[in-house]
């Protein structure tokens, strides 16, 4: 996978955050070398998040996400404003952009606050340093119209990246010259033409252990085990055919689904297989969240908004309502939720999957996903665990 075609889940998230009109678009046109951002005089310029990815050096591939102003006014302030929150919840560096002719205004130090809390690494630029100077204490001054101390602004956020995600999807689990067979369905909801994220990323990490991948539809699964010399280590196959893959493959043999070693690497199995508890305790009219982290067409058989629903409405015999959420909007009240779905989460990154999953923990909302549900429904939650221990 190129540079260009890094997932913008594997990329660092650089959010800049601060006041309307202290120059957060002009800086980050400085820092990226690129006009990404609509620069004005006109205060309120930025209305929503701008995200572009990039490589940017000495950093490699990031996201860049240019937010409006915390100090916004009105109702649509006030939207604009909860967007700006949304993205602390992705952000892995955050750039706080601050007029050197003003100061920290309390909206500043309301944002430092914030990014203390979340344990979010920032540093704090004071732009404009180019017609105003200030006390930098913390910070570094910097000029987006001259250009001045944009490089050493470039060097203190490098400095400020977290320690990488050491978790790996599959790579731990098998040795070099390893069969895996990987069950991918192709269906209505199928890309055209490529496999879907999770699927690329098992595939590629096996490749790096010096493992050998075997991917096959289902409908042929039972001739492809029979082709093969070998026992395989392991068999991982899309949620959805868990019920046909556990009646082809023998009982002796470790499968599991690209789902839960998602949930695996992202760092949120232990939660999701904790969350399941809750499935047996769900009463008539509860209601379910189906999150997604990406969007995409909706087909006629949805997985989340129409297999997990029916095949939850069977298992419990209850009569359950369900929301369903995707993208980057994940609500921020969860009160009447009584269980939380997620997807693998393939497509955000780690620190919004943590923020989602504190956010229920912290509601008190049993958080589980797609692939564990699955599994557990089809009475293979157990043996799936086992091939990951």
């Amino acid at each position: 996978m190129g540079l260009n075609d890094t997932p913008s889940a594997n990329r660092l998230h650089i959010g800049f955050f601060g006041c309307r009109n202290a120059g957060k678009s002009s800086l980050v046109n400085a820092v990226t070398g690129q006009e990404l951002a609509v620069v004005s005089e006109t205060l309120g310029t930025t209305t929503d998040p701008v995200t572009k990815s990039m490589e940017l050096l000495p950093l490699g591939p990031v996201l860049i996400i240019d937010t409006p102003g915390i100090d916004d006014e009105g109702a649509l302030g006030e939207k604009r404003i909860e967007k700006t929150r949304q993205i602390l919840g992705k952000t892995d560096i955050a750039v706080l952009v601050v007029d050197s002719a003003k100061g920290l205004s309390p909206a500043d130090l309301g944002l430092i606050e914030i990014f203390k809390e979340k344990n979010i690494p920032h540093i704090i630029a004071y732009n404009k340093c180019d017609t105003a100077q200030c006390d930098a204490a913390g910070g570094i001054l910097v000029s987006a119209k001259t250009g001045e101390n944009v490089d050493m602004l470039k060097e203190k956020i490098a400095a400020l990246r977290p320690k990488e995600n050491e978790r790996r999807i599959i790579g731990d689990l098998i040795n070099k010259g390893d069969t895996v067979v990987l069950v991918t369905p192709i269906d209505e909801s199928a890309p055209k033409g490529r496999l879907i994220l999770p699927q690329q990323q098992t595939i590629r990490d096996i490749l790096d252990s010096g493992a050998v991948a075997i991917v096959t539809k289902e409908t042929e699964l039972e001739m492809t085990l029979a082709a093969l010399k070998d026992k395989p280590k392991m068999v991982v196959t899309d949620s959805q055919v868990f019920g046909i893959v556990k009646e082809i493959i023998p009982g002796d043999m470790p499968l599991i689904s690209f789902s839960i070693l998602m949930a695996r690497y992202k760092g949120f199995l232990e939660t999701a297989v904790k969350g399941i508890e809750a499935i047996s305790s769900l009463s008539d009219g509860d209601t379910v969240l189906i999150a997604e982290g990406c969007t995409h067409h909706r087909q006629c058989n949805d997985i989340g908004t129409v297999k997990i629903p029916n095949w939850l409405l069977k298992h419990t015999g209850k009569n359950l309502k369900f929301k369903t959420c995707s993208g980057n909007e994940f609500p921020t009240d969860l009160g009447g939720i009584s269980l939380i779905i997620h997807c693998g989460g393939c497509m955000l990154n780690e620190r919004e999957i943590e923020t989602r999953r504190e956010r229920a923990v912290a509601a008190g909302v049993p958080f589980t996903n797609y692939g564990t549900v699955i599994a557990h429904i089809n009475g293979i939650l157990n043996r799936s665990l086992k091939a990951i221990t």
